[in-house]
Order: structure tokens, then C-alpha cells, then sequence
């Protein structure tokens, strides 16, 4: 059997099922073994300072941060190593374009690229990125996690706002009072508010 065929991941959770971790996890794993990943965050995501991936547990590392015109496939095509894989955080705010030149990479340059996000904003509705990782990706994995409220999965982002639910606005808006919560389709529609 010849190499494995690199492949374009997506792996998606609610609000903290532990994307983030995992994406550190892996890196470190490779690492380990003294193969080197790039990580990649999106630029948009300045909460811990631009191009920082970090975790809710306190963990964090530098990656590359990626602007609506970054080009992913130059930068990885430009770089002087050839990455055991690319793991990209908030993948959820890449834009089309960017999913297509991370498939690029796949197929191209024979490189597997890991992308975690979220699938549905507050509203939601899909976030760019998540809709066209659907659409390429090889492989989907779902990151479970538990609702806030009670003890099903967690499939949707519930969006709080001064203590009231939040159901339009803006797509992206980080930071501010307001607060996300991992919640399951009932307590989406009708949070347990006290």
C-alpha cells in the first residue's frame, strides 16, 4: 500500500465541546514525533490577541492568523517544510475561497487539513465557513458536548444578552456582555432563564 490520501477534515461542535483542545492535542502529537503541523486561526478572533489559539482550560499557542485575503494554498505552498497537516481553529469564519485553497492543499499538495468550528451561529443559520467545509470536506466529525440546561447533546449556539436570549444581530460579534451557551434544540428555543 502506498501513502495515505490526504484528506480535508471538519470537525464542529457547539460552544465548548472542546475544538480547541483537540486541535492542541493533535499538534502536540505530531510534534511529539518530531513532525511539524501549522496551525492556523482566524484573523477576525482577536479575543487573546491576533493569530493566538486558546482554549477555555488556559492552554494557548501562537498560529497563523488568516485575513479575507490570505491566500492558504501560497502561504503552505510558499513554506520551506512540508507540514504532517494543517490544523485550523475558528474555522467557521474562513470564507468560501479559503475552503476552496485548503482543498487545494489536499489534493494538490498531498497535505491533510484538520479545520474545528462551529456549524450554526445564534441565529442559527451556518457561518460561511462551516457551510462550504460541509459541502468539501471528506470527512465530518461532531465534537459533542451537553446543553447548559439539561442533560441532552448539544446542537446549537443559544447567544445571551444582558441575561435575555438573542436570536438576530450581527453574525459575528466577539467579546462584549454578552455570553454563548451550548444548548440543545428545546432550551435554543425556550432557555431556562431564572
Amino acid at each position: 500500500m502506498g501513502e495515505k490520501m490526504a484528506q480535508l477534515f471538519f470537525k464542529y461542535g457547539a460552544m465548548n465541546s472542546g475544538k480547541t483542545i483537540e486541535i492542541l492535542k493533535v499538534a502536540h502529537n505530531y510534534e511529539e514525533q518530531n513532525k511539524p503541523v501549522v496551525l492556523m486561526t482566524s484573523g477576525l478572533d482577536d479575543r487573546d490577541g491576533v493569530g493566538t489559539v486558546s482554549s477555555r482550560i488556559g492552554l494557548s499557542r501562537e498560529a497563523t492568523p488568516i485575513f479575507s485575503e490570505t491566500n492558504v494554498f501560497d502561504f503552505i505552498h510558499s513554506l520551506d517544510f512540508k507540514p504532517y497537516c494543517i490544523l485550523i481553529d475558528e474555522a467557521q469564519f474562513l470564507e468560501k475561497h479559503h475552503v476552496e485553497q485548503f482543498a487545494q492543499v489536499v489534493d494538490e499538495l498531498g497535505v491533510p487539513v484538520m479545520a474545528f468550528g462551529l456549524k450554526n451561529d445564534f441565529r442559527n443559520e451556518l457561518f460561511e465557513g462551516s457551510k462550504y467545509l460541509l459541502l468539501y470536506a471528506d470527512k465530518l466529525e461532531e465534537l459533542k458536548t451537553i446543553c447548559w440546561f439539561c442533560h441532552k447533546k448539544a446542537s446549537m449556539n443559544l447567544r445571551m444578552l444582558d441575561g435575555k436570549p438573542v436570536y438576530d444581530g450581527e453574525q459575528i460579534q466577539i467579546g462584549g456582555n454578552e455570553a454563548y451557551y451550548p444548548v440543545c434544540r428545546k432550551h435554543y428555543l425556550k432557555p431556562e432563564i431564572n
